[in-house]
């Protein structure tokens, strides 16, 4: 099969997070760059957080004992 090239699968079209217009192929998830960098900011600048259980927290009474 000379001159045929390797397509790579479609990703369905899903809503931008951030603004919820349809995503393109090359900023996937979201709908452009900007939108893409909107996203990132968030995250540098502690928009969005991971929740974290601190160690010192926890009861240790009522985990399982091995």
């Amino acid at each position: 099969m000379a001159g045929t090239t390797a397509q790579k699968p479609q990703r369905r079209m899903r809503p931008c997070p951030i603004c919820s217009k349809l995503s393109t192929p090359d900023d996937y998830p979201f709908c452009s760059d900007r939108c893409a960098k909107i996203d990132m900011n968030r995250w540098f600048t502690g928009s969005y957080a991971i929740p974290v259980v601190e160690t010192d927290d926890i009861d240790e009474s009522n985990l399982p004992e091995d």
